[in-house]
């Protein structure tokens, strides 16, 4: 297991620009058909190694979709996906997740209640949840506490996860995601059941994440600008699975494009580094 510690289809498919290195994530013209219901419509997105990425829209919009896709969890009904350069779809999907970090409100409600806070973050090295038979040595078991640690929970690490706020077990769950050594974190509602104080907290952590060069490139969805942490540099903004817009953070998040994506008349303003929104 890595062990360095994180720092601070019908038709023609269209075809993608060169994948580089530098590209974690290249979508394509990328449908997803479930039952008849298109979640998501023709969607063209790259994120590169460097950026940080927020993606933001309303209950049903294709957020949960498109993480699960750059997770390498789904696959597309059309288009090409390339995660990590691997195309989806025709590559070992199982190498292919552990170079990627996920924090997901699913992953986290199959975390038994009695597992010890280390061994939540431990057992990430082995992309299971609970404990059973596997062996670590010490190195990983270092690297557990030191991400525990880094997210301020570190003083937890003996207690059981039942136990802890819901503000704790969020930040239980990102230094799970990062236990790999990720090419590429992302992150489904970080802040979602948090109160003030909890988001607060956890929106300063992920802000010290997004400003450290060595950090992996790092996709955060969220209903809320509020949530969105500084240091994140590009927006996409989605509705009814289509692209409402995309691009760098300031230029996207907008009255005009947060009307358009939420369907109600809406206000941005921008204070030092964080944003709010409200109804015009």
């Amino acid at each position: 297991m890595p062990t360095d510690l994180v720092p601070g289809a019908s038709g023609a498919a269209p075809t993608p620009s060169p994948v580089t290195a530098d590209v974690v994530v290249d979508l394509a013209g990328v449908s997803v058909l479930r039952s008849g219901t298109r979640l998501l419509d023709t969607v063209d997105w790259r994120v590169e190694l460097d950026e940080r990425w927020v993606v933001l829209g309303p209950n049903g919009a294709g957020k949960t979709t498109l993480l699960n896709l750059a997770a390498a969890r789904l696959h597309p009904t059309t288009g090409v996906a390339h995660v990590l350069g691997e195309r989806i779809g025709r590559t070992d999907i199982a190498e292919l997740r552990t170079r990627i970090g996920l924090s997901t409100a699913a992953l986290a409600e199959r975390i038994p209640a009695d597992e010890p806070v280390s061994d939540v973050v431990l057992t990430a090295a082995w992309s299971v949840v609970g404990r059973w038979r596997e062996r670590y040595d010490a190195m990983d078991a270092a690297r557990a506490v030191a991400l525990l640690d880094q997210l301020g929970v570190g003083s937890l690490a003996d207690r059981t996860y039942g136990t802890l706020s819901e503000g704790e077990r969020k930040r239980v769950q990102i230094a799970r995601a990062l236990m790999t050594d990720p090419e590429l974190l992302l992150l489904d509602e970080p802040a979602a059941g948090l109160d003030l104080g909890g988001r607060e907290d956890l929106v300063a952590r992920l802000a010290e994440l997004a400003y450290d060069p060595d950090a992996p490139a790092l996709v955060l969805v969220t209903h809320h600008v509020e949530e969105i942490p500084p240091g994140f540099t590009h927006a996409l903004l989605l509705r009814d699975g289509r692209i409402v817009a995309q691009g760098l953070l300031d230029d996207t998040l907008t009255g005009e494009n947060l009307t358009e994506t939420f369907g109600l008349p809406l206000v941005v303003q921008r204070h030092g580094d964080r944003y709010t929104a409200r109804a015009a």
